[in-house]
């Protein structure tokens, strides 16, 4: 055996004599330092469990754990625990499920995406105790000796009772808007400090956005409707509604909790309606150095399309010609080609952008002397 092996060897007898020159000497001959415990491979707990309830679904998320809490790789993994409690404060967990841990993967870098993980918890009618009181979620990630480090965040959800959808939602395009009617819901129970409300959504076609337009208390009308007048025209959308649970005496603020929903409905907004006839047309006869002509005037419309008018004249017994070669911008005109001695009958149009015309006003009419 080689001489610096013996040594090696005689030192490591004699390490409870000279402890700290023996130490210093075998790390010299390439023997390990001072051991580390063994790792209890305890997953590290989950601190962004979220929670968003909808009727009566509760749907959890959070991040998987991918390092123990002495910062190693997981080695084995168990089930996570779904906790809930409504009654006393969540202290241990009182599992309502329990779902596979996925190994996740250990991210290489500050960049890489986690791992989420989601459960849908479907309330039972004895979780929904009093309108007032909170649901408390938590969920404790287990290793493959059903262990943990402890549970994760508490996440709060109310526990009130939540309303049905609307029945019968339906969408019809007018001229006014998309008009959104309903059945009503019943109420179950009138219960102080608490309301509710419908709420109206609007989607457009290929977008997962969709955007409240509107609410309406559940009391407000036997027949309740909506008009949707901030769209866009020629475009394909979908709307649906729910109804809004409102706790207004929880803890000095307000939470609310949203129903389920109404099935969707499409429309496609297609403009076929003509602007409202123009009124309040005058027509008055006047001369400039010698020219002679009639000026028109007329209420102007208020539609945010419209694009012009168009001006109509015939004489007692003839068809009415549109005398316009363009659109007329502004609600007048001057009408100069006239003759003396006749009288002329004129009526007006209205014109949107998309080339819907109103019918003609109520004629004026005016000699020319």
């Amino acid at each position: 055996m080689p001489s610096d092996r013996l040594l090696c060897l005689h030192l490591s007898k004699t390490i409870s004599l000279v402890p700290l020159l023996t130490l210093s000497i075998l790390s010299s001959c390439g023997t390990p330092g001072i051991p580390l415990p063994p790792s209890l491979d305890l997953p590290k707990p989950v601190t962004d469990l979220h929670a968003k309830r909808k009727g009566d679904k509760v749907y959890l998320t959070w991040t998987e754990p991918a390092r123990t809490t002495d910062r190693q790789p997981i080695r084995h993994f168990g089930t996570t625990r779904i906790c809930r409690s409504g009654d006393r404060p969540l202290e241990t967990c009182p599992a309502i499920a329990e779902v596979p841990s996925i190994s996740p993967k250990i991210p290489s870098s500050k960049n890489a995406a986690s791992q989420t993980e989601t459960y849908t918890d479907i309330l039972p009618e004895s979780a929904l105790t009093s309108p007032f009181a909170d649901l408390t979620y938590a969920v404790e990630v287990m290793n493959g000796r059903s262990r943990s480090a402890g549970l994760s965040n508490k996440v709060l959800v109310p526990a009130a009772h939540t309303l049905p959808p609307p029945s019968n939602f339906a969408a019809e395009v007018t001229a006014d808007g998309v008009v959104l009617s309903w059945v009503p819901v019943a109420r179950r129970v009138e219960i102080p400090g608490l309301y509710f409300l419908y709420r109206i959504y609007r989607r457009e076609e290929n977008s997962k956005m969709e955007i409240t337009i509107g609410e309406l208390p559940l009391d407000a009308t036997p027949t309740p409707r909506f008009v949707d007048h901030n769209f866009e025209w020629e475009k394909k959308y979908s709307y649906h509604a729910d109804v809004i649970t409102v706790i207004s005496e929880k803890a000095g603020s307000e939470a609310r909790v949203e129903g389920d929903d109404t099935p969707e409905v499409a429309v496609f907004t297609h403009d076929i309606f003509p602007p409202a006839v123009p009124s309040g047309l005058q027509a008055v006869f006047a001369e400039e150095n010698g020219r002679l002509f009639v000026d028109l005037i007329w209420n102007p419309g208020t539609e945010g399309d419209m694009a012009g008018y168009n001006i109509f004249r015939h004489e007692r017994g003839g068809a009415a010609v549109k005398i316009n070669p363009d659109l007329v911008k502004l609600p007048a005109f001057r009408d100069m080609n006239v003759t003396s001695g006749k009288k002329y009958y004129y009526s007006v149009s209205a014109v949107d952008v998309r080339g819907n015309e109103s019918a003609g006003s109520e004629e004026a009419n005016e000699g020319v002397p």
